[in-house]
């Protein structure tokens, strides 16, 4: 909506995030009902562990995080710092279930090529994805079908983040700040690290980035996938500058 909001001319700086404190005991037992928390509370370092064999559920957290976006020209006459362009978006809505992701990832496939075509972005020029990775065993797959169908073979050439290892699920600000953490990677040239992958699963081939990863020089792409509960996906395409 910030984009559109900037390219109708409507406004030249718009700052949009999220934020989200639901560390309570109703949304813990509301979730934990649905089974999609990890039970590993013996070992909880380690309960956040996307693409992993024993993922068993995600790990709630709290957060919040800003961008603001902003007309090119507005940006360069105040002399303002500029991290990245932000190409494309997208938002699709499959609608498959309540809660449980369209198996073939179908939503979140239109998503994501909705987002590079409406950014001028070609699969050979992504070489990051933030993922949404929750660490749930019935999420995580969807996503690498929806990537692999969107990207093709230029996805074994991408550098795949799972941040929610590090910070857990921070539900209505997740979107926010991997958006966030995604714009530094371009802008730092260095992937974030995916923590507790001790043993991935085979169905899930992806390049997931473990220790410390350079990201090319040049101008590149990343994306971040959010795809929530009851089939809402939404894809954000940044570039570098």
């Amino acid at each position: 909506m910030g984009l559109d909001l900037i390219r109708s001319g409507k406004a030249d700086v718009v700052v949009c995030g999220g934020a989200e404190a639901a560390i309570h005991p109703m949304p813990i037992a509301a979730f934990a009902s649905m089974q999609a928390l990890s039970r590993r509370n013996d070992d909880p370092e380690h309960a956040s562990r996307p693409y992993d064999l024993d993922r068993d559920g995600f790990v709630m957290g709290e957060g919040a995080g800003a961008l603001v976006l902003e007309a090119e020209e507005h940006a360069l006459a105040r002399g303002a710092r500029i991290y990245a362009e932000l190409a494309g978006t997208s938002v699709t809505a499959d609608a498959y279930h309540i809660t449980a992701p369209d198996p073939e990832g179908l939503g979140a496939t239109r998503a994501l090529k909705a987002a590079m075509f409406d950014g001028r972005i070609q699969p050979e020029d992504v070489v990051h994805v933030n993922a949404h990775a929750t660490s749930t065993p019935v999420g995580d797959k969807p996503e690498y079908a929806a990537l692999k169908a969107a990207l093709g073979k230029q996805l074994d050439s991408v550098a795949v983040s799972a941040t929610k290892s590090q910070m857990g699920h921070l539900l209505g600000a997740s979107g926010a700040v991997e958006a966030v953490l995604t714009v530094m990677a371009i802008y730092d040239r260095k992937a974030p690290v995916t923590i507790n992958l001790e043993n991935q699963d085979p169905e899930i081939p992806l390049d997931v980035v473990t220790s410390a990863r350079e990201l090319p020089s040049g101008s590149i792409a990343a994306l971040s996938n959010s795809f929530g509960f009851g089939g809402h996906n939404a894809v954000i395409a940044v570039r570098s500058i």
